[in-house]
């Protein structure tokens, strides 16, 4: 018996198959700007010789929120001690 895969070459499909993978990469790229900005807001109380817990790090590495880690990172430049970060929103 044989299969007919023709609907695998059509236009349609490849457009799907496109769409896809564009959606997938704007993904990807957006995860890995989030990790960098984490990485930075990390980077910054290190540099400042700031005691970062395992719980900030942790709530700072599983934050998938690009603008409130950017307000981590302005916060992480003048607070006294790591978890000052989170004050304020």
């Amino acid at each position: 018996m044989a299969v007919d895969l023709s609907f695998c070459k059509s236009c349609l499909s490849e457009e799907i198959r496109d769409e896809g993978r564009a959606q997938g990469l704007e993904q990807g790229l957006e995860q890995g700007h989030v990790q960098r900005v984490a990485e930075d807001v990390l980077l910054v109380l290190g540099q400042r010789g700031l005691e970062v817990s395992e719980e900030v790090r942790g709530r700072i590495t599983e934050c998938g929120d690009a603008e409130l880690l950017r307000a981590w990172l302005a916060r992480a430049v003048v607070v006294s001690e790591a978890e000052e970060i989170f004050e304020g929103g």
